[in-house]
């Protein structure tokens, strides 16, 4: 059975039919438009674009934002235009397909525990580093939502009282701390304590930058390593894992701050020397992570809404 995994995301829309095994075999992406209309306009247009040449049973959105429990409801997506928009309905009845919505960390962690560096772990988390942190969680082998569909918010555990503002109204914010934001703010405000103006730069540039051996960046870098070991040591005790996958933008940089990473949470962890560690890897798929999870679950919502397909 072949379905259809959407990656939502504020400035693109990403899809791709894949097969069981988690293969892509075709995508297509457009610009992610600002109105409600025009984004369920353009991911329906995108999503024919590939149907009209496949054969295919469901569709899946994975979604940056706030999703109900049921898998029906945007109750709320930061850099997107819905706002309690029941955008699987509304998708379904232009498609004529079965249509599911999931968190795109959600997504991503559904692929990497089934197919990907998460594979049989019976609790598997997700921590997606980019513009901020998305965070998920996979119990064997089902996805923890909360009650209300929200958990897990791992990027807005408060880890510095009165830190960094967050756009999310708090202060102190991990992802403030650990994110390609966050790498850019700490490098500008190193560059600040250097003779002349500040350069700024952004997360990716400074990673680059730490690459050829910048010494503030390489500083900045590190900085982001003792944070996510923090951080990490804050999930394993609320959660505790057998795997952690680090995936999202900056974990194409995971090279440069991972191992450190892995000494700071081993330090920091309850009862560090004396519990098993989780296993900290970098993601299997990359940036198609939710793409490929989101079409697994279409999936499995097709298999549910016709079971004759199985």
């Amino acid at each position: 059975m072949l379905t259809i995994g959407v990656d939502v995301g504020g400035t693109r829309v990403r899809a791709g039919v894949v097969d069981q095994h988690g293969e892509i075999l075709e995508t297509h992406r457009v610009p992610t438009p600002a109105t409600s209309a025009e984004l369920n306009a353009a991911i329906a247009d995108t999503v024919r674009a590939l149907s009209d040449r496949y054969a295919v049973a469901g569709v899946g959105l994975a979604v940056a934002g706030f999703v109900s429990e049921d898998r029906r409801v945007v109750r709320f997506a930061p850099h997107l235009a819905w706002r309690h928009v029941v955008v699987a309905d509304e998708l379904a009845d232009r498609l004529g397909l079965p249509v599911v919505l999931e968190h795109d960390a959600n997504a991503a962690a559904v692929a990497e525990q089934r197919l990907g560096a998460a594979a049989g772990a019976r609790v598997a988390a997700l921590v997606a580093i980019g513009t901020g942190i998305g965070g998920a969680l996979v119990i064997n082998g089902e996805v923890f939502r909360g009650a209300y569909g929200i958990a897990p918010e791992l990027g807005h555990l408060r880890v510095v009282p009165d830190g960094r503002p967050c756009s999310c109204g708090k202060r102190g914010c991990w992802e403030r701390y650990c994110s390609g934001t966050a790498l850019a703010a700490t490098a500008a405000e190193l560059r600040q304590e250097e003779p002349g103006a500040p350069v700024e730069q952004t997360g990716v540039e400074v990673a680059r930058a730490a690459e050829a051996g910048d010494p503030v960046a390489r500083r900045a870098v590190a900085d982001l390593a003792r944070w996510l070991g923090e951080g990490l040591a804050l999930v394993a005790d609320v959660y505790d894992p057998e795997v952690v996958v680090i995936a999202g933008g900056v974990s194409d940089s995971a090279h440069l701050f991972i191992d450190d990473a892995r000494e700071y949470y081993a330090t920091a962890i309850t009862g560090a020397g004396h519990r098993p560690l989780a296993r900290i890897v970098v993601a299997y798929y990359g940036d198609s992570a939710a793409m490929i999870g989101s079409a697994a679950l279409a999936r499995e919502h097709a298999l549910t809404e016709a079971p004759h397909l199985a």
